[in-house]
Parts: structure tokens; C-alpha cells; sequence
């Protein structure tokens, strides 16, 4: 298949596939006699592989070591477990992160509670206030 039937079958836009190849998250294909790539189905097989980690939000850097324990599944798969801890870790502190973006939000709301005009909305002038340098409940 042309990598545009790659990328229409996995979803993967046709420079991210490239990217991909540039990467070594994807064996490069064959080339077919007119110079264009030749894809086959272990490439929608790991290019499958790849969206589905990068969807957990797996870094490319992980995506290639777990890739390269595919390739050898007679090793210890030990590695691969802290490899998924170590993910588990960042998104706890992204949840985190997202907690105290919610709180500040809300305190942000919470500055103007019903319509009246733009030049007295609590929100636009915390906003200001912060883009300012001065202090904003909203870091409260």
C-alpha cells in the first residue's frame, strides 16, 4: 500500500508517518520501482502500535523501548513494567497540574457571577491584572 492508504487506514497524518520512518518508530518500507514506498501490514501493525501509545501519551523515546523489547520478547519484561510506572507517574503529576488549573479557574469564574458591561467583568480584569505582573486571585 501508498502511504497514503497508511495513513487513511491508521489515521496518521501522511508526515507523521515520515516523521515516524525519520525516527526508527517504523521500518522503513520498500521502495516499488518508480521510487514510491511500499507499505505492507506490519507497518499498519506497528503503525497501529505507535498511535495507540502516543494516545496513552506515551514519549517517542519510551514508544522506541518498547518497540525494541517487542523485537526480543524472550527478555524480562521488567523493564517494561517501569516504563509504564514511570507513565503512571507523569500523568498523576499532570492530574495534579490539571487539579490546581481547576481551582484557579473556578476562583477565576467566581469574579464575575452575572452579565454586566465588559469594562466591569471580574475575569477580564484579573486576566489584565495577571498579564501585568500584578497580583491575581486567580494563583490563589
Amino acid at each position: 500500500m501508498k502511504i497514503g492508504d497508511l495513513s487513511n487506514a491508521t489515521g496518521v497524518d501522511v508526515g507523521t508517518i515520515r516523521f515516524y520512518e525519520r525516527a526508527g518508530l517504523l521500518a522503513a518500507p520498500a521502495r516499488q520501482p518508480n521510487g514510491y514506498r511500499a507499505y505492507g501490514q506490519a507497518h499498519l501493525e506497528g503503525l497501529s502500535f505507535v498511535r495507540h501509545c502516543r494516545a496513552l501519551d506515551i514519549p517517542l523515546s519510551d514508544i522506541k523501548r518498547l518497540l525494541d523489547f517487542a523485537a526480543t520478547p524472550q527478555q524480562d519484561c521488567a523493564d517494561i513494567n517501569q516504563l509504564v510506572d514511570e507513565q503512571i507517574e507523569r500523568v498523576r503529576a499532570r492530574l495534579k497540574s490539571l487539579k490546581a488549573l481547576e481551582k484557579q479557574l473556578t476562583v477565576l469564574r467566581g469574579r464575575c457571577s452575572q452579565p454586566h458591561a465588559t469594562q466591569e467583568c471580574g475575569i477580564l480584569s484579573e486576566l489584565v491584572s495577571a498579564a501585568h505582573g500584578e497580583a491575581c486571585v486567580c494563583h490563589s
